[in-house]
């Protein structure tokens, strides 16, 4: 089953699907990042963040996103997902950022824009 991730106002802006791999989906059916273990890179190769117990941390270690039992909001009702467009080849993973401290409150970054920092430039949040 697919994890829907919700950014901090319980928008629905992504979900993760599982196929040989966790893999990263807008809405509209590009994939725009992965996890390699608890790091989540882009589909560019850059080093985006960390996965933690159902919650997205960006690299200073702010909430960006989780799944809806992480959440502090009122879930709102997720989209209909689009077919699946081709994913291009992954870029060469670049190196990592050091862990930071992880926080509870919630960046001020807009979670489509923080994945869009791993998206390849064909690729749209909507």
């Amino acid at each position: 089953m697919d994890d829907v991730l919700y950014d901090g106002k319980g928008q629905p802006v992504a979900y993760i699907e599982v196929d040989g791999e966790r893999i990263v989906y807008f809405w509209n059916g590009h994939a725009v990042a992965y996890f390699f273990g608890d790091r989540v890179y882009g589909w560019n190769g850059n080093h985006i963040g960390w996965y933690a117990e159902g919650v997205l941390y960006d690299t200073h270690g702010q909430r960006v996103g989780s799944i809806g039992d992480k959440c502090p909001r009122a879930l709102q009702a997720t989209r209909v997902k689009s077919a699946k467009h081709a994913r291009s080849a992954k870029f060469a993973r670049k190196p990592e950022y050091e862990r930071p401290a992880y926080r509870s409150h919630y960046s001020e970054q807009d979670f489509g824009e923080f994945l869009m920092e791993g998206a390849t430039a064909a690729v749209s949040a909507s």
